[in-house]
């Protein structure tokens, strides 16, 4: 009797692990596009930052995100526990500012004004310059600014994660909202600490003086990675807006009434085309999860646009 309780408790842990990994997987998946553009912001908060204390400034943001997830976490189990309802409407919140971060990112890219942004560049690379510039008081500056961020892109994981768990037992939802932290925390910041470090190793690897074969190899890899590096930043950025549309937009679809018979139609038609209908409909509801992403991002950017217009008129009138 005794054995036979063992093994069952056994197996119950067992189901109740591989539930928890499952759903871990399917929270991680869905938190991507958070994940490109948190890597590629974080990668970015250290720029100008010197060559010897890059590490130490990554480390300090990784503090303080695991700092703010020990805020967010238990905040997320809280409103899960008391407030269930409240799961899918901060999901959609959630959905829809990723949409906006989008498109405001594409906004950017093509109605900024570029001179001046490098204006500011030139500018920021002649204070670090300056031997006169206190540069630990620029890198608490680099390391609150990056803590930040990373406050809004964490909550939105584990906002994320928790719509993903909203339905299964309390502990699952504390280990699979657990994992998922602690997961993005040492992923993302693990990284970042290889991207900023990245064209050091190309520049190693260049310096290479051995007249071999093998020296020779090193320094066509270095010169490689020294290439290689700028586009990572840049494709990094890609990928991350764009699944930020995908994920934000699918959380929105399916957070709409009746929005899944729409996806279910379109990608019916999509099957119907000869030849390639096949491809159209495994690539549709991507597709409409893009679009839904662009369209909502734009409607909430203008919806900012406007009540900044008209919020510093109310101020002022008052």
């Amino acid at each position: 009797m005794a054995g036979s309780s063992l093994l069952a408790l056994i197996d119950d842990i067992a189901t109740v692990l591989d539930d928890v990994a499952l759903m871990t997987k399917v929270a991680a998946k869905k938190t991507a596009g958070v994940l490109g553009d948190d890597l590629a912001l974080n990668a970015e908060q250290v720029s100008g930052v010197r060559a010897e204390r890059e590490l130490p400034v990554v480390w300090a943001v990784a503090k303080g995100s695991m700092k703010n997830k020990l805020i967010l976490v238990p905040a997320a189990l809280l409103i899960s526990a008391v407030a269930p309802w409240a799961v899918t409407p901060l999901l959609m919140v959630g959905g829809a500012f990723l949409c906006f971060e989008g498109f405001e990112k594409l906004a950017h890219k093509f109605f900024a004004d570029h001179h001046q942004e490098e204006a500011a560049h030139v500018a920021t690379v002649q204070a670090i310059s300056d031997p006169n510039v206190d540069m630990e008081a620029f890198e608490r500056e680099k390391i609150r600014g990056a803590i930040r961020t990373d406050f809004i892109l964490s909550a939105e994981i584990i906002v994320i994660a928790l719509g993903t768990v909203q339905n299964a037992a309390f502990l699952t939802q504390v280990a699979v909202i657990i994992g998922i932290a602690i997961l993005m925390t040492v992923g993302v910041y693990g990284v970042v600490a290889g991207i900023v470090k990245l064209d050091d190793a190309g520049l190693h690897l260049v310096k290479e003086s051995a007249a071999t074969a093998w020296g020779g190899f090193k320094r066509a890899l270095g010169r490689g990675i020294l290439w290689f590096a700028p586009y990572l930043m840049k494709s990094l950025s890609v990928i991350g807006t764009a699944a930020m549309f995908l994920v934000g937009g699918g959380i929105l679809v399916h957070g709409l009434p009746h929005a899944h018979e729409v996806v279910h139609g379109a990608t019916e038609l999509a099957h119907g085309v000869s030849g390639i209908g096949g491809v159209l409909a495994a690539m549709t509801p991507s597709l409409v999860n893009i679009v839904v992403g662009i369209l909502a991002g734009g409607l909430v950017l203008l919806a900012v646009k406007a009540v900044g217009t008209v919020w510093p008129k109310t101020k002022t009138a008052a």
